[in-house]
């Protein structure tokens, strides 16, 4: 369940998130960082790898494709349509700045131990 206050021109929501996704999904990745930048609490459904298998994510949004955000009785579908959604729907926090950096920052650290592996792995 959301419950935001907004400011600005963004309004209070009371909406429960759910985001149809997998793990291996850059797209879907990308997405839950925004909904973390956001502070937005989500419930996270997950989906097959075969399109022939997502008969639940098709049956429940109408999508066949991930990511899907679903708020309330309105379905999203795409990382840029949610992003926008998201935009438009909720104010972002003053913390927001610091989950980026941070995110960033363990972006980082994680090439860096994979370059360095790979180097190692090479000689």
């Amino acid at each position: 369940m959301v419950a935001r206050v907004s400011q600005g021109e963004k309004h209070v929501s009371a909406t429960t998130l759910q985001l149809w996704q997998t793990e291996w999904c850059p797209a879907s990745h990308r997405v839950r960082q925004r909904l973390t930048e956001l502070g937005l609490a989500y419930v996270v459904r997950q989906v097959p790898v075969q399109h022939e298998d997502r008969a639940e994510l098709v049956g429940s949004t109408g999508q066949a494709s991930i990511p899907v955000l679903v708020a309330g009785e309105e379905v999203v579908a795409g990382e840029e349509a949610i992003f926008t959604y998201l935009d438009t729907h909720f104010a972002e926090p003053l913390e927001a700045e610091q989950q980026r950096a941070k995110a960033a920052m363990a972006r980082r650290k994680e090439l860096e131990k994979a370059c360095l592996e790979l180097t190692t792995a090479t000689r």
